[in-house]
């Protein structure tokens, strides 16, 4: 039997592998200039060619890598499905509005084999961890292909082997701290509900844990969305998310006394894996703060509902309980290390202007309670800013550039799935230069923070059921796929990662790398690096979406030392 027509070659982290079409292919013996702390990735391509005869491939190929500064750590690039990967008005910079498979999920190479499928590209992502620890210099990494042994029917040894060589360069310096607060909401009932565990249960709090590690130490997110009652956050009208209050309430009279022992549990794990922002749910109910959310107490030994839709917000009652809840709320979490700089309030989540007026009332209700910390919410229009209502605007990225040219200080920015034409954002159907470009647009226009709301969201839009995330991944034909959740539920109950998430990583690596430029060369020569390198004219509606801006991004970034 002849050997397989085999072919394997290198390409970058930009790079989407669709199966029918041929990637393009980084340049033999390219380098990789890495400066400490950051994770380089490649991505190797393989595929073979059809055989005249078909052939059950029992012959795995084992992919073995030496010379490299740092143990890398190999993933197969899955395809995931998605029956709706844009809106019908999507602009033309889509690498497809085609329903199909994507790829996005990345899944743990099991002993680092693989099995090529004939006429089909397909990629192995290697990333190189730890490069904060390794030794400045060049470093020639190999990465080697070999088919198992086997033998033709003369007995001559027949198996396949390859080698790619490139070099990754560390640089003497270490990358600086973002300086962003960066946050993907929370999603902590989906993880109960997924995993079909009683919430808060021993069973739910590994869960929770395994979620919340890589939050900070792989995507940079540094702030989470605290349920210290169930966020009454993408619910229809009159319906509930599955109860996750971390704080304990009782009833006596008309008092409320707290218990806060499962909210120290939270930041104690928050803590140890370098969440610097407790972000507490919003106060009052999505797009309008019509009403309160669920909150559940303890009375006469029974648990009920003490509020919800059906209390409005401006109901006196709520007033009081709040009275004696925030305060108290406050001097616990400085108590758990998170003081008044470091909590992070909300009212009610993307008010339209209609609802300016119930924003503002509801605002005035808690303002004298959340007196010293930030109070942000994302929105759309500058006359909330305008007016005072809200001092720290999260602005949707198509409505941004309003605000920025008013030199508004402490501006956030967010994306979901309003944000699908022209602007940045991270959808399976967008390229991902669309994602990485965030990055040099947040430090270019000193956006203090950075929000988007799917880390783990696995129901349907208005919560109204449970989706497989593997095969639904547009939340029941309501987003653009990708838009609801970074990460994948692993079965082992560990969050399996995405492109998307791998790519926004390097967009935060991208903020450092400024960062480091600033400091040692000032401001204006990192402002000269990227107008020199995008564009003089950027901004979220005019920016480059070419990948060899990136790579010369960082070649120019890694001249500077």
């Amino acid at each position: 039997m002849d050997v397989f027509k085999y072919e394997f070659f290198l390409t970058d982290m930009l790079e989407k592998v669709y199966p029918c079409k041929r990637p393009r292919e980084l340049e033999a013996n390219f380098n990789m200039p890495v400066f400490k702390g950051e994770i380089p990735s490649v991505q190797l391509v393989y595929t073979r060619k059809k055989e005249e005869i078909r052939y059950q491939n029992d012959f795995p190929l084992t992919i073995t890598i030496i010379g490299s500064p740092v143990s890398p750590i190999l993933r197969s690039v899955e395809l995931v499905p998605a029956d709706l990967p844009a809106y019908e008005d999507a602009d033309d910079g889509y690498t497809t509005t085609a329903p199909g498979l994507f790829p996005d999920l990345l899944k743990p190479l099991n002993d680092n084999k693989i099995y090529p499928i004939p006429e089909q590209y397909r990629a192995v992502w290697i990333d190189f961890p730890g490069t904060e620890y390794a030794e400045e210099g060049k470093y020639q990494v190999i990465i080697k292909i070999n088919e198992d042994k086997k033998l033709d029917d003369s007995g001559d040894n027949t198996a396949y082997y390859r080698e790619l060589t490139f070099t990754i360069t560390i640089k003497p310096v270490s990358l600086k701290p973002a300086g962003l607060i960066h946050t993907e909401w929370f999603h902590a009932d989906c993880l109960a509900s997924y995993y079909k565990v009683k919430p808060l249960s021993e069973e739910h709090w590994k869960i929770l844990e395994e979620f919340i590690k890589p939050m900070y130490s792989l995507y940079g997110i540094n702030a989470i969305l605290t349920p210290v009652f169930t966020p009454p956050l993408d619910t229809a009208i009159g319906a509930q998310r599955p109860t996750v209050q971390l704080v304990d309430i009782k009833i006596t009279g008309d008092a409320y006394t707290f218990s806060y022992n499962q909210l120290e549990r939270w930041c104690n794990i928050c803590k140890k894996y370098g969440i610097q922002y407790i972000e507490i749910a919003h106060f009052f109910t999505q797009w309008g703060a019509k009403a309160t959310p669920k909150i559940v107490a303890l009375e006469n030994g029974s648990e009920k509902q003490i509020f919800g839709w059906d209390t409005p917000a401006n109901d006196p009652r709520y007033r009081l309980f709040l009275e004696q809840f925030i305060p108290h709320l406050r001097k616990q979490l400085k108590s758990f290390g998170y003081d008044e700089n470091h909590v992070l309030f909300h009212v009610s989540d993307e008010p339209s202007l209609s609802c300016l007026e119930d924003y503002k009332t509801a605002k005035n209700i808690i303002s004298d309670l959340v007196c010293g910390s930030p109070v942000i919410d994302a929105l759309s229009n500058i006359d909330f800013y305008r007016e005072g209502i809200v001092t720290t605007p999260i602005v949707a990225s198509d409505h941004i550039m309003p605000f920025i040219k008013e030199n508004i200080r402490d501006i956030w920015v967010y994306n979901c799935c309003g944000q699908s034409r022209v602007v940045p954002n991270r959808f399976f159907a967008l390229p991902s230069e669309r994602n990485r470009i965030l990055g040099v647009l947040i430090y270019l226009f000193n956006i203090k923070g950075y929000l988007q709301w799917g880390y783990n969201f696995y129901y349907s839009r208005y919560s109204k059921e449970l989706i497989d995330p593997y095969f639904d991944s547009c939340a029941s034909r309501s987003f653009p796929a990708g838009d609801s959740f970074l990460v994948y539920p692993g079965a082992d109950g560990k969050p399996l990662s995405s492109i998307r998430g791998e790519v926004f990583r390097q967009a935060i690596e991208d903020i450092r790398i400024l960062k480091l430029i600033e400091e040692k060369y000032g401001r204006q020569a990192s402002l000269d690096l990227i107008h020199d390198i995008f564009s003089d004219d950027l901004t979220f509606e005019n920016y480059p979406c070419k990948a060899e801006c990136f790579y010369k991004f960082r070649e120019k970034a890694a001249s500077f030392f």
